[in-house]
């Protein structure tokens, strides 16, 4: 598995795959080839069908222009390249108007990308290959009297907490931004922000129900963040960034808890989304939403059920849970961009994400459908998803406003 590094990622919004990607694919071109009058950047599939909505041709454009180049983008929404769903060629032309280099790019989802006939670096790989599944972790761990958040630490290195505070802060950032901003989300559908509207109802409720709303409008704040263009952490991803911020602002609010144990919870919230990352899929072009949404559920999950006590067996089961349930959502932006139904979706994962801790820490830990299996199944369903489900806008929710 790689680093955390490479699944918390800081970065501007509005999507992981298709704003933060193609961004770190033309900065990797042009640090090669920056010397040419003229750039082109092709874009297929998913990434070409809703990238307007994305933002992806401003976030080529505005690449090339810090170089003083401009770049010509052609869409290619109904052709797709064999390895992933999430693709784009970048080539540059000499004065003679002919190609001099060019080079497919893959955007796979959470930020990453991986450059076409090059192997994974074998820097980014921290983790021994024999603990690459949650089964082989929990033994591990079990046998070593490890928490999953000390299982990160020996093998990431403590320069890893230096790290993941900065992943906190931004976080942490983000929710009170949100929490302040109000205004019309940019994009076309004239969606209002509605995080500090619902902050300040959820603090005039009484009872259960007023400390619980409180965390739904710390997601809804990161997540209008994101739609917004802000800077953010991908948790897995930029369309799913609200639950996990969402869960542990919560819950460092109502409990009091330090911030070196929502660090740790952060690395064991890491473990997870690795572990999925490595063995599945967190793109939504992928496996549609149950890779972006369904994972931060479970790392929030897993995140929550630590902080509170559990377990290594019950923050697995609170993962599997986050996991289990959101198996076959499909990724159906309107008109391509991350605000519906994804914006809701971050609000109502977290509410879910505390659910799945309770029902985990009420047990033993002891299930029958393991974390690795879930994994499975979430990868066996959303390759049987019609591509029209997988972050094209062509079917289901996209559709209802033609």
């Amino acid at each position: 598995m790689e680093s955390l590094r490479e699944l918390f990622r800081i970065g501007y919004g509005p999507s992981s795959s298709h704003t933060m990607g193609p961004r770190a694919a033309a900065t990797h071109f042009l640090s090669l080839y920056p010397h040419y009058p003229r750039y082109e950047a092709d874009l297929y599939g998913s990434l070409a069908a809703t990238g307007k909505g994305h933002l992806t041709d401003k976030a080529l454009r505005e690449i090339f222009a810090k170089s003083g180049k401009e770049v010509e983008i052609v869409w290619y929404p109904d052709s797709e390249k064999p390895f992933h769903p999430n693709a784009l060629t970048i080539r540059s032309y000499n004065e003679a108007n002919e190609i001099v280099h060019e080079q497919t790019y893959y955007s796979v989802g959470g930020g990453k990308i991986i450059v076409e006939g090059e192997q994974e670096q074998a820097s980014k790989i921290v983790y021994p290959k024999e603990y690459s599944r949650m089964k082989q972790i929990l033994e591990y761990c079990s046998e070593e009297g490890l928490q999953l958040w000390e299982f990160a630490l020996q093998f990431e290195g403590p320069g890893i907490l230096t790290y993941i505070e900065e992943v906190w802060n931004v976080m942490s950032s983000a929710v009170e931004r949100g929490l302040d901003a109000e205004g019309v989300l940019p994009g076309g559908l004239k969606l209002p922000r509605k995080a500090s509207q619902y902050n300040s109802k959820a603090t005039e409720f009484s009872g259960p129900l007023g400390s619980t709303a409180s965390a739904l409008s710390y997601a809804l704040a990161v997540s209008e963040e994101n739609a917004g263009g802000g800077l953010i952490v991908t948790a897995p991803t930029c369309g799913s960034c609200g639950v996990l911020p969402g869960v542990l602002y919560y819950l460092a609010k109502q409990y009091k808890f330090p911030k070196v144990k929502i660090l740790r919870a952060l690395l064991t919230a890491g473990v997870i989304g690795n572990v999925v990352k490595t063995n599945g899929s967190i793109s939504g072009a992928e496996v549609g939403c149950q890779g972006e949404i369904g994972v931060a559920c479970a790392m929030a999950g897993a995140a929550a059920t630590h902080l509170l006590g559990g377990s290594i067996y019950q923050i697995e089961y609170a993962a599997e849970m986050g996991l289990e349930h959101h198996l076959g959502l499909t990724c159906d932006p309107m008109r391509g961009l991350v605000q519906i139904p994804c914006i809701e979706r971050n609000a109502l994962a977290t509410m879910r994400s505390l659910d799945h801790c309770s029902y985990a820490l009420l047990g033993d830990g002891r299930h029958k459908v393991s974390f690795d299996s879930v994994i499975e199944v979430m990868m066996e369903t959303g390759q049987a998803l019609p591509s029209l489900y997988r972050e094209t806008s062509k079917g289901g929710l996209a559709k209802v406003l033609g």
